[in-house]
């Protein structure tokens, strides 16, 4: 009963900046974590930065100081907002969303980030 849907990528220059959306609908009450989430061509997924029930937020090594991940709960709304963008960013962008009480994932189909150098 949810869906989510990423908007936001695009090709940016190396030092640019990009915010990333991820539209949540349907039944999001049992909803606790929201997180993104990166896949590079030829590399395995890789957790970017999570938000989670109470507004903790934890990001990858990598990303630290650069992306922010925020809820804008009016509009059911997660961001990801990306600065400073490095071409080692380039990937396509997941939101992933986790009910934690019943151990279900929801995933969006994904936006592509592509930083030229």
């Amino acid at each position: 009963q949810v869906q989510l849907v990423e908007s936001g990528g695009g090709l940016v220059q190396a030092g640019g900046s990009l915010r990333l959306s991820c539209a949540v609908s349907g039944n999001i009450a049992r909803i606790t974590i929201m997180d993104w989430y990166r896949q590079a061509p030829g590399k395995q997924r890789a957790l970017v930065a999570t938000f989670s029930t109470g507004g903790t937020t934890n990001y990858a090594g990598s990303v630290k100081g650069r992306f922010t991940i925020s809820r804008d709960n009016a509009k059911n709304t997660v961001y990801l907002q990306m600065n400073s963008l490095k071409p080692e960013d380039t990937a396509v962008y997941y939101c992933h969303a986790y009910d934690l009480t019943r151990d279900v994932t929801y995933w969006g189909k994904g936006t592509l980030v592509t930083v030229s150098s």
